[in-house]
Protein backbone atom coordinates (compact mmCIF):
# COMPACT_ATOMS: atom_id res chain seq x y z
CA UNK A 1 0.00 0.00 0.00
CA UNK A 2 0.99 3.72 -0.72
CA UNK A 3 2.28 6.03 1.53
CA UNK A 4 -0.64 8.86 1.44
CA UNK A 5 0.79 12.15 1.47
CA UNK A 6 -0.89 14.91 2.58
CA UNK A 7 0.04 18.98 2.05
CA UNK A 8 -1.03 20.39 4.94
CA UNK A 9 -1.80 24.01 3.93
CA UNK A 10 -3.59 24.93 7.17
CA UNK A 11 -3.60 28.32 8.24
CA UNK A 12 -0.85 29.39 5.56
CA UNK A 13 -3.01 30.71 3.46
CA UNK A 14 -2.96 33.63 5.44
CA UNK A 15 -7.02 34.57 4.09
CA UNK A 16 -5.45 35.07 0.87
CA UNK A 17 -7.29 33.44 -2.27
CA UNK A 18 -4.25 33.81 -4.63
CA UNK A 19 -1.80 32.05 -1.91
CA UNK A 20 -4.20 28.93 -1.43
CA UNK A 21 -4.15 28.38 -4.94
CA UNK A 22 -0.66 28.23 -4.97
CA UNK A 23 -0.50 26.29 -2.57
CA UNK A 24 -2.47 24.02 -4.14
CA UNK A 25 -0.60 24.20 -7.37
CA UNK A 26 2.05 23.25 -5.40
CA UNK A 27 1.09 20.31 -3.94
CA UNK A 28 -0.69 18.73 -7.38
CA UNK A 29 3.10 19.60 -8.81
CA UNK A 30 4.25 17.79 -6.06
CA UNK A 31 2.02 14.62 -6.92
CA UNK A 32 0.86 14.89 -3.41
CA UNK A 33 -2.50 13.04 -2.94
CA UNK A 34 -4.39 15.25 -1.00
CA UNK A 35 -4.11 19.05 0.29
CA UNK A 36 -6.20 19.73 4.00
CA UNK A 37 -7.22 23.05 5.82
CA UNK A 38 -7.94 23.81 9.01
CA UNK A 39 -11.90 24.92 10.44
CA UNK A 40 -12.24 27.10 13.01
CA UNK A 41 -15.62 28.67 14.37
CA UNK A 42 -13.46 31.91 16.46
CA UNK A 43 -16.32 32.30 19.12
CA UNK A 44 -16.69 28.42 20.01
CA UNK A 45 -13.13 28.05 20.09
CA UNK A 46 -11.51 30.86 21.62
CA UNK A 47 -12.60 32.97 24.87
CA UNK A 48 -14.26 36.98 24.93
CA UNK A 49 -11.53 37.62 26.73
CA UNK A 50 -8.78 35.95 24.72
CA UNK A 51 -10.31 37.54 21.80
CA UNK A 52 -10.02 40.76 22.66
CA UNK A 53 -6.48 40.94 23.59
CA UNK A 54 -3.83 42.98 21.50
CA UNK A 55 -1.89 41.25 18.76
CA UNK A 56 -0.32 42.87 15.68
CA UNK A 57 -1.33 41.11 12.99
CA UNK A 58 -1.87 42.41 8.79
CA UNK A 59 -5.28 42.47 9.66
CA UNK A 60 -5.73 44.58 13.28
CA UNK A 61 -4.26 44.98 16.38
CA UNK A 62 -6.47 42.07 17.98
CA UNK A 63 -6.35 38.47 18.32
CA UNK A 64 -9.90 38.39 16.91
CA UNK A 65 -8.54 40.57 14.10
CA UNK A 66 -6.10 37.98 13.54
CA UNK A 67 -7.86 35.10 13.81
CA UNK A 68 -10.75 36.43 11.88
CA UNK A 69 -8.54 36.61 8.98
CA UNK A 70 -6.70 33.43 8.49
CA UNK A 71 -10.32 32.03 8.48
CA UNK A 72 -12.24 31.04 4.61
CA UNK A 73 -15.48 31.53 4.44
CA UNK A 74 -18.20 29.37 3.02
CA UNK A 75 -17.97 30.86 -0.35
CA UNK A 76 -14.20 30.58 -0.49
CA UNK A 77 -14.19 26.70 0.70
CA UNK A 78 -16.59 26.64 -2.05
CA UNK A 79 -13.91 28.14 -4.28
CA UNK A 80 -11.51 25.66 -3.16
CA UNK A 81 -13.31 22.76 -3.58
CA UNK A 82 -14.03 23.68 -7.32
CA UNK A 83 -10.25 24.67 -7.71
CA UNK A 84 -9.50 21.30 -6.40
CA UNK A 85 -11.87 19.66 -8.12
CA UNK A 86 -10.37 21.44 -11.35
CA UNK A 87 -6.58 20.57 -10.64
CA UNK A 88 -7.37 16.44 -9.47
CA UNK A 89 -6.56 16.59 -6.22
CA UNK A 90 -8.61 15.40 -2.72
CA UNK A 91 -9.19 18.46 -0.47
CA UNK A 92 -10.34 18.01 3.37
CA UNK A 93 -10.14 19.69 6.57
CA UNK A 94 -9.29 19.29 10.52
CA UNK A 95 -12.31 20.55 12.39
CA UNK A 96 -11.64 22.26 15.87
CA UNK A 97 -15.15 22.29 16.88
CA UNK A 98 -18.50 20.82 16.28
CA UNK A 99 -20.18 23.58 14.36
CA UNK A 100 -16.99 23.89 12.04
CA UNK A 101 -17.65 19.78 11.38
CA UNK A 102 -20.72 20.63 10.30
CA UNK A 103 -19.63 22.96 7.92
CA UNK A 104 -17.53 21.02 6.92
CA UNK A 105 -20.48 18.41 5.85
CA UNK A 106 -21.37 20.53 3.13
CA UNK A 107 -18.97 19.52 0.99
CA UNK A 108 -19.34 15.34 1.13
CA UNK A 109 -15.59 15.49 1.74
CA UNK A 110 -14.42 11.45 1.61
CA UNK A 111 -11.86 12.06 4.66
CA UNK A 112 -12.20 13.69 8.07
CA UNK A 113 -9.16 14.55 10.15
CA UNK A 114 -8.91 14.63 14.36
CA UNK A 115 -6.19 17.54 15.27
CA UNK A 116 -4.17 16.43 18.34
CA UNK A 117 -5.93 19.60 20.05
CA UNK A 118 -9.27 17.90 19.63
CA UNK A 119 -8.81 14.35 20.10
CA UNK A 120 -9.49 14.61 23.94
CA UNK A 121 -12.78 15.43 23.45
CA UNK A 122 -15.33 12.74 23.48
CA UNK A 123 -18.30 14.37 22.04
CA UNK A 124 -16.36 15.67 18.83
CA UNK A 125 -14.81 12.21 18.35
CA UNK A 126 -18.08 10.59 18.14
CA UNK A 127 -19.31 13.53 16.35
CA UNK A 128 -17.32 12.94 13.43
CA UNK A 129 -16.74 8.75 13.90
CA UNK A 130 -20.57 9.17 13.20
CA UNK A 131 -19.72 10.14 9.33
CA UNK A 132 -18.23 6.60 9.15
CA UNK A 133 -15.63 8.48 6.78
CA UNK A 134 -11.81 7.37 6.91
CA UNK A 135 -10.33 9.49 9.52
CA UNK A 136 -7.21 10.52 10.44
CA UNK A 137 -6.02 11.10 14.24
CA UNK A 138 -3.35 12.48 15.24
CA UNK A 139 -1.70 11.73 18.28
CA UNK A 140 0.19 14.54 19.99
CA UNK A 141 -0.27 15.76 23.46
CA UNK A 142 -1.69 12.43 24.36
CA UNK A 143 -1.40 9.46 26.64
CA UNK A 144 -1.63 6.21 25.78
CA UNK A 145 -5.51 6.44 27.96
CA UNK A 146 -6.60 9.44 24.91
CA UNK A 147 -5.57 7.42 22.56
CA UNK A 148 -7.54 4.15 22.92
CA UNK A 149 -10.04 6.43 24.15
CA UNK A 150 -10.25 7.50 20.54
CA UNK A 151 -9.77 3.82 18.96
CA UNK A 152 -12.74 2.60 20.92
CA UNK A 153 -15.17 5.43 19.94
CA UNK A 154 -13.91 4.55 16.16
CA UNK A 155 -14.14 1.07 16.35
CA UNK A 156 -17.63 1.22 18.52
CA UNK A 157 -18.74 2.82 15.26
CA UNK A 158 -17.27 1.15 12.96
CA UNK A 159 -15.63 4.35 11.24
CA UNK A 160 -12.52 3.47 9.52
CA UNK A 161 -9.74 5.32 10.98
CA UNK A 162 -5.56 5.48 11.20
CA UNK A 163 -3.41 7.15 14.08
CA UNK A 164 -0.88 9.68 13.33
CA UNK A 165 2.07 9.76 15.21
CA UNK A 166 2.81 13.19 16.22
CA UNK A 167 4.93 15.48 17.96
CA UNK A 168 2.82 18.80 18.68
CA UNK A 169 5.90 21.68 18.86
CA UNK A 170 6.39 24.11 15.93
CA UNK A 171 8.84 23.36 14.82
CA UNK A 172 9.67 20.12 16.30
CA UNK A 173 13.62 19.47 17.76
CA UNK A 174 15.10 16.16 16.03
CA UNK A 175 15.37 15.12 19.16
CA UNK A 176 11.58 14.71 20.30
CA UNK A 177 10.61 12.88 17.12
CA UNK A 178 10.50 9.58 18.86
CA UNK A 179 9.55 7.64 15.57
CA UNK A 180 10.10 4.13 17.15
CA UNK A 181 6.43 5.26 18.74
CA UNK A 182 5.38 4.26 15.34
CA UNK A 183 5.45 0.86 15.84
CA UNK A 184 4.72 0.93 19.85
CA UNK A 185 1.34 2.75 18.51
CA UNK A 186 0.90 0.06 15.52
CA UNK A 187 1.40 -2.88 17.89
CA UNK A 188 -0.39 -1.71 20.87
CA UNK A 189 -3.63 -0.55 18.64
CA UNK A 190 -3.65 -3.05 16.15
CA UNK A 191 -3.77 -0.80 13.43
CA UNK A 192 -2.43 1.48 10.35
CA UNK A 193 -0.30 4.37 11.75
CA UNK A 194 0.72 7.22 9.46
CA UNK A 195 3.58 10.51 10.55
CA UNK A 196 2.10 14.21 10.95
CA UNK A 197 5.39 15.87 11.16
CA UNK A 198 6.76 19.51 11.89
CA UNK A 199 10.07 19.37 11.94
CA UNK A 200 12.85 21.18 9.71
CA UNK A 201 14.22 19.14 7.09
CA UNK A 202 13.13 15.93 5.51
CA UNK A 203 15.24 13.21 7.21
CA UNK A 204 12.29 12.08 9.87
CA UNK A 205 10.04 11.92 7.29
CA UNK A 206 12.17 9.83 5.33
CA UNK A 207 12.98 7.45 7.91
CA UNK A 208 8.75 7.62 9.23
CA UNK A 209 8.32 6.24 5.71
CA UNK A 210 10.87 3.28 6.18
CA UNK A 211 8.81 2.48 9.32
CA UNK A 212 5.96 1.63 7.37
CA UNK A 213 3.69 4.37 7.92
CA UNK A 214 0.32 4.47 5.66
CA UNK A 215 -0.13 8.46 5.75
CA UNK A 216 2.30 11.44 5.81
CA UNK A 217 1.47 15.01 6.20
CA UNK A 218 3.87 18.00 6.51
CA UNK A 219 2.63 22.04 6.10
CA UNK A 220 3.94 23.37 3.08
CA UNK A 221 4.45 26.58 2.40
CA UNK A 222 5.85 29.38 -0.32
CA UNK A 223 8.21 31.11 1.62
CA UNK A 224 9.40 30.08 5.07
CA UNK A 225 9.64 33.79 6.07
CA UNK A 226 5.99 34.47 5.43
CA UNK A 227 3.82 35.70 8.42
CA UNK A 228 1.92 32.84 10.22
CA UNK A 229 2.99 30.43 13.36
CA UNK A 230 2.88 26.94 11.27
CA UNK A 231 5.12 28.86 8.74
CA UNK A 232 8.72 27.81 10.64
CA UNK A 233 7.51 23.63 10.51
CA UNK A 234 6.77 24.09 6.64
CA UNK A 235 8.31 22.79 3.52
CA UNK A 236 9.15 25.19 1.04
CA UNK A 237 8.52 24.44 -2.72
CA UNK A 238 11.61 22.36 -3.71
CA UNK A 239 11.19 20.58 -0.31
CA UNK A 240 7.69 18.77 -0.98
CA UNK A 241 8.69 18.17 -4.39
CA UNK A 242 11.70 16.54 -3.08
CA UNK A 243 9.92 14.89 -0.27
CA UNK A 244 7.28 13.25 -2.12
CA UNK A 245 9.99 12.03 -4.61
CA UNK A 246 11.77 10.00 -1.87
CA UNK A 247 9.14 8.50 -0.13
CA UNK A 248 7.96 6.78 -3.24
CA UNK A 249 11.85 5.76 -3.67
CA UNK A 250 12.10 4.33 -0.68
CA UNK A 251 8.76 2.52 -0.90
CA UNK A 252 10.11 0.86 -3.83
CA UNK A 253 13.28 0.12 -1.91
CA UNK A 254 11.83 -1.25 1.41
CA UNK A 255 10.70 -4.75 -0.78
CA UNK A 256 8.87 -7.67 0.72
CA UNK A 257 11.85 -8.57 3.33
CA UNK A 258 12.54 -11.99 1.68
CA UNK A 259 15.84 -13.31 0.81
CA UNK A 260 15.80 -14.06 -3.35
CA UNK A 261 18.64 -14.26 -5.84
CA UNK A 262 16.59 -11.80 -8.43
CA UNK A 263 17.10 -12.49 -11.84
CA UNK A 264 19.55 -9.48 -12.85
CA UNK A 265 21.84 -11.20 -10.30
CA UNK A 266 22.48 -14.82 -11.73
CA UNK A 267 24.88 -13.42 -14.74
CA UNK A 268 26.77 -11.81 -11.97
CA UNK A 269 26.55 -14.60 -9.50
CA UNK A 270 28.15 -17.19 -12.35
CA UNK A 271 30.83 -14.48 -13.35
CA UNK A 272 32.06 -13.79 -9.54
CA UNK A 273 31.90 -17.17 -8.72
CA UNK A 274 33.74 -18.96 -11.59
CA UNK A 275 36.51 -19.90 -9.83
CA UNK A 276 34.56 -22.06 -7.54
Amino acid sequence: MSVFIVAEIGINHNGDMDICKQLIDLAVNAKCDAVKFQKRDIYKVYSKDFLSKPRESPWGDTQLDQKLGLEFNEDQYNEISEYCKCKGITWFASAWDINSQKFLRKFDLKFNKIASAMIVSENFLNFVAEEGKHTFISTGMCTYEDIGKAVNIFRNANCPFELMHTVSTYPMKDKDANLNLITTLRNKYKCNVGYSGHETGLAISHAATALGITSLERHITLDRSMYGSDQAASIEPNGIINLVQAVRKIEKAMGDGVKKIIEDEIPISKKLREHL
